[in-house]
Order: structure tokens, then C-alpha cells, then sequence
């Protein structure tokens, strides 16, 4: 198989029909020869919705597994698990018998060969974990510890879990965070990337958030969707209010 010239990278889409259709009908990545998204995919108020309209992309679209990817599939055979918000066992009970065995079977992390970049590792938060945290600014002994279990050969990692886009150089590894399309801090709208001829750009898709906000609600049966889309979908959250809640205590100044 012929490595591919371009991909499109998504994640975090978690549950957000309406954002992931106008990302996915985005020119650039209908064009692309792959699309990748890096996990947490239906944890969210419309979660059959969504992996049926990725299903529905065939093989161009390959998916990994993410943290709540894997928190889904754990509720849903009856594993006793902490999970970290209401939604999640919600959407859990949403999937189908073949939705749960998808989830169930999706790598982490996943290595392709892409066209000007070699191998590629693509993962949710780090290549070693689906909920390790790493953020742009986080210290390189951190990433140190994350990025460790990598050969010499894979020189460049795609990640999400954070919802906050960024590119960085790790000690000669390129590391790209695609941000979050359901789910986004400190921009609403869809946040990718792109791979293509060996550079990356972060690329985003504007929505009419108070739209996109009526049709989450006019699709999901989750109780408290109106609350949920009007602090996600609508990005409540900023960027500084994320990395303040995520930073690890000791890499604080």
C-alpha cells in the first residue's frame, strides 16, 4: 500500500454530530487520502448518531480508541468503573450491540506510514496511554516519559485528549495535537489538522454556534443536553482554564 500524501487528522468529537459533518465536508478533507481520528468518539449526546455517520466514510476513515472510547465499552459489559462525568454511562446505554464491538476493537495507538513524515503514531493522550496528559507547555521530562517506548524511526506523534490544538518540537520529535471538535476550549467550532507533503497546519471550522447548539438539542434525548451544549459546544471553557485544570501539580511554577 502506497503511504498517504495527506491525512486529516480529527479528535475529540465526543458525541457532536453537527461539527463532525462540517469538518468532514471541509474540501480539504474530503480531498485528503486518509482521515485519522484520535479517539473519544461518541462519549457525548449523540453517540450513535456520530459513529454511524463515521462508519458511513468506509475505509478512508480510520479510527483509535480514546479514554471514554474505552470507559463506553467497560459500562456497557458491566465493568465497574469511575467515570468522570454523567454523560458517559448516558451514551453508554445509546450504542448498539455492533457500536460497543467497534469500540471494543479499535487500536491505540495506531502507526502509519504518511508521505513526508515516515511513521506516524497516532494516539489519544500519549502513545504509552489513552489518558496520559501532556500539554504544549508541560516540561520534557515529562514528554520524555511519554514518548519513551518509540523507536528511533517514528519521529513524529499525533495526539488529542486535551482539546487544545498545538504543534511542538520534543527533542527532534514533532508532536501535533489535532485540538477537539465536539468539545473545544477556548474556540468554538471544529479544530483539525492536516498532514500533507511532510508539513502540518492546524486548520479550523467555523459553525453558527447558536445552530449548531439547537440541533445538538434537537438530536440527543440526554437530559441536560441544552447545559451540556451550551458549555462545550459553545466553549465555555477557555484554553487558560483548561491548562490550569490539567497541569500536574508539580510541573506548576
Amino acid at each position: 500500500m502506497t503511504a498517504p500524501r495527506s491525512v486529516a487528522v480529527l479528535s475529540d468529537v465526543h458525541g457532536v454530530l453537527p461539527v463532525l459533518s462540517a469538518v468532514l465536508d471541509e474540501p480539504d478533507v474530503r480531498a485528503a487520502d486518509l482521515v485519522v481520528v484520535t479517539g473519544d468518539h461518541a462519549s457525548g449526546p449523540q453517540p450513535d448518531a456520530v459513529l454511524d455517520r463515521l462508519l458511513a466514510e468506509g475505509d478512508r476513515v480510520r479510527l483509535v480508541r480514546g479514554n471514554a472510547d474505552r470507559e463506553l465499552v467497560a459500562l456497557r459489559r458491566g465493568q465497574d468503573i469511575d467515570v468522570p462525568d454523567e454523560i458517559t454511562p448516558w451514551a453508554a446505554e445509546q450504542l448498539t450491540d455492533d457500536h460497543v464491538d467497534l469500540l471494543a476493537g479499535l487500536p491505540h495507538p495506531l502507526v502509519l506510514d504518511v508521505d513526508g513524515f515516515g511513521p506516524v503514531v497516532f494516539c489519544h493522550g500519549t502513545p504509552r496511554r489513552d489518558d496520559d496528559i501532556v500539554l504544549v507547555d508541560s516540561p520534557l521530562t515529562r514528554w520524555a516519559d511519554a514518548l519513551s517506548g518509540l523507536t528511533d524511526e517514528q519521529r513524529t506523534v499525533v495526539c488529542g485528549h486535551t482539546h487544545m490544538p498545538y504543534v511542538r518540537l520534543v527533542d527532534r520529535r514533532l508532536v501535533i495535537n489535532a485540538g477537539s471538535v465536539g468539545m473545544p476550549y477556548g474556540r468554538a467550532g471544529g479544530a483539525w489538522a492536516l498532514l500533507r507533503d511532510g508539513a502540518v497546519t492546524l486548520r479550523h471550522t467555523r459553525v453558527d454556534v447558536d445552530a449548531t447548539v439547537a440541533a445538538v438539542v434537537a438530536g440527543s434525548t440526554y437530559p441536560d443536553r441544552q447545559a451540556w451544549a451550551d458549555e462545550y459546544v459553545r466553549s465555555a471553557n477557555s484554553d487558560a482554564d483548561a491548562i490550569a485544570a490539567f497541569t500536574p501539580q508539580g510541573d506548576r511554577p
